[in-house]
This record gives C-alpha cells, sequence and structure tokens, in this order.
C-alpha cells in the first residue's frame, strides 16, 4: 500500500507547480452579444500551458447549473495550446455572466473563465450606416459628447461597429482614461458582422467641472498599434452643483445674457483668420462668475476683459477662428463657458464659419 502511495505521489510531483499566470489565456473573458431565447451557445477559451512541465487540470467550477464543460482530461505538455468549452443554456431572458473556475495541479487559486451576453426572444442586428473607418473596421461614428454631466452620473453610450475584413476581429479600445470604461459586445465579431462599443462614464472620476477630453483609439486585435486613422474623439460637460442653495440665494443669483449663442464669421475667402464679438451682460444681483471658458477644437481663440463681471455690467468677448487650423477639425467649432448662474451654469456658443 505504501509502495503504490509513493508511486502516486512521485506522478503528481512530476507535474509540478501551477499557477493562473503559468496559464497563459487569449481573452479571460468572451462576451457572445446577444442569444436567441432557447438556443444554447457555446464558447471556446484558447488557452496555453506555459509552465516548464505538464499541467493536470484537476477540477472545473461552474456559476450555475445552466452551463456545462468540456475540457482536457489528460495531461497538457508545456508549451502546448488547448481549449475549454463552455456552453450556457439559455433559458433565462435578460444579461447574463457567469463564472468557470479551472483548477489546475498545485495552483492556489483557479483560473477564472467569464462568458457573459444577453438572451433576447429575437436578435435585432443594427441596420444603420457605417460611414466611418476606423483602422480596419467600420463605424457608425468617430465621436462622443455627454453632455449635462451632474457629479455622480454615470451615463452611456454606444458605438455601433462592423468588421469588413476577412478575418475574425477581437475588437478592443486603447488609451481609456480612469474616467472611462469601454465593453465591445461581442468580444469575437466575425467577418461581415457587428458589434457595438458600450462606453461607460463615471463623472465622479472627473478632475473638475467644465470639458473634459480624450481620444481613445479602436484596435481590431489585442497588440494593435494606435494611430490618427483609429482615433474616437470623446467629450464630458460636467455641470458645478447647485442643489444646496437657499429660495434666498437663487433670488439674488447672477444672471448670465448673451448677445448671441450662434456667431456666424462668414466666409475665409483667402483669409487667415476671421473675427467677431459677443457681449456678456450680468442681469442679477450678484457678481458673475465664468470659472472656465474651453474651446471643443483647435483654431478657436477668445480673448476677455473680465471674468468676473457685476450686476449691470457689460463685457465683450472677442473671438477669432484661425483657417489652416479649423479646416483639420472633425466637430464643429463651439466655445464653452461654465457660470455660476444656477439656471445658466452652461452655455455653449456655436461658431459658423466656411
Amino acid at each position: 500500500m505504501r509502495k503504490i502511495l509513493l508511486i502516486v505521489l512521485i506522478g503528481l510531483m512530476s507535474f509540478g507547480f501551477a499557477s493562473a499566470q503559468e496559464i497563459q489565456v487569449k481573452s479571460h473573458s468572451i462576451d457572445v452579444g446577444q442569444v436567441k431565447f432557447g438556443v444554447p451557445v457555446s464558447v471556446d477559451y484558447e488557452l496555453k500551458n506555459t509552465t516548464k512541465r505538464p499541467l493536470l487540470i484537476t477540477d472545473v467550477q461552474l456559476g450555475c447549473g445552466c452551463t456545462s464543460v468540456d475540457y482536457p482530461r489528460q495531461s497538457i505538455p508545456n508549451d502546448q495550446d488547448f481549449l475549454i468549452k463552455v456552453t450556457y443554456d439559455a433559458q433565462q431572458m435578460g444579461h447574463f455572466e457567469k463564472h468557470t473556475l479551472v483548477y489546475a495541479y498545485g495552483m492556489e487559486e483557479p483560473l477564472v473563465l467569464t462568458l457573459k451576453g444577453v438572451v433576447v426572444e429575437e436578435i435585432v442586428d443594427f441596420t444603420g450606416d457605417y460611414p466611418f473607418k476606423l483602422g480596419d473596421l467600420l463605424a457608425d461614428a468617430h465621436n462622443i459628447e455627454f453632455d449635462d454631466v451632474n457629479r455622480g452620473d454615470r451615463p452611456v453610450a454606444k458605438i455601433h461597429i462592423k468588421n469588413p475584413t476577412s478575418e475574425t476581429a477581437y475588437p478592443l479600445v486603447m488609451h481609456l482614461p480612469n474616467y472611462l470604461t469601454a465593453d465591445v459586445s461581442p468580444s469575437r465579431i466575425s467577418s461581415g458582422q457587428g458589434g457595438e462599443i458600450t462606453f461607460t462614464l463615471n463623472s465622479t472620476l472627473l478632475p473638475n467641472d467644465g470639458l473634459a477630453q480624450t481620444n481613445v483609439f479602436l484596435g481590431k486585435n489585442p497588440g494593435d498599434k494606435v494611430a490618427p486613422e483609429k482615433e474616437i474623439g470623446i467629450s464630458a460637460v460636467l455641470l458645478p452643483g447647485f442643489g444646496n442653495l437657499t429660495e434666498q440665494q437663487l433670488k439674488n443669483a447672477p444672471i448670465f445674457h448673451l448677445s448671441t449663442t450662434s456667431l456666424n464669421l462668414g466666409h475665409f475667402n483667402g483669409k487667415k483668420k476671421l473675427k467677431g464679438e459677443i457681449e456678456i451682460t450680468n442681469k442679477g444681483k450678484s457678481r458673475l462668475d465664468i470659472t472656465a471658458i474651453q474651446m471643443y477644437t483647435i483654431g478657436i481663440q477668445v480673448e476677455i476683459d473680465k471674468v468676473k463681471i457685476m450686476p449691470g455690467e457689460v463685457v465683450k468677448m472677442k473671438i477669432s477662428a484661425i483657417a489652416k487650423e479649423i479646416k483639420t477639425t472633425k466637430t464643429k467649432p463651439r466655445i464653452l463657458m461654465i457660470t455660476n448662474d444656477p439656471k445658466r451654469s452652461k452655455v455653449i456658443v456655436d461658431i459658423n464659419v466656411k
């Protein structure tokens, strides 16, 4: 008996010790997108034994009885690829996220594989156009604006994408700031098929009131490089909070008034610069503070004498448009102003040039 036990122990020792980090996974999480009710869906997780010894999977734990798994029962030689297939029985409507825990001999922590998607009665495909090319992929938009965001909001915006290439795409969004997340569904898009990117803004992580702008990049596959042709512009306007003002404070608040919110500067016609002017008036009972003046695009210059305006006072704001820079912008030229007027804390001036 002791001899048999010794042989078993020696055999197990030959597998060595594994860790989740020593099992290479192409994608820990797979989003299958829309799944029709009553139709099981299966995915293959592509893995590789990157340990220096054979790998033995000793146990696989499923999140619920609605999933099943198929995995190698025999030892897996080092440096060899292998598959784990997880199947979800789509018998419940709505979004799902299922986790499969994979244990191998000597592994202290399990490898976690995630399968998610949404079960629907009928699969609905996007029927719009994809006028924008982002690297190798097509999209229905290349710009997102989160307007009128209050601190604590988590607004969501979507971009639909399509894979026009002959190869399967594994899209990913690169260079995301900490206040932004992006989920691609499905995570694998076959040739000629479409998907969507869901962007979620965490307004609590925005540094300041006013305009926050960033550029992210859409890659076709992990490892893709950042390039201008893959760029998605994202902006957010965080409003100042006035929720704690008393009725008397509101009654005595400043009132921001502009002579126009749409300034027509005309045609360049060979000119390098066009100029215009807007009058700002404080029609309230206390000082008006312009706490931020920001431009959505390059090519717009602003000059203002003062940003603290007393009741009844009029201030002129001079605006210039630079032809060389305006022609390179992808979005409409606009000026954003953030003020302490509770009823007009955000003001946008459209700049019209040709």
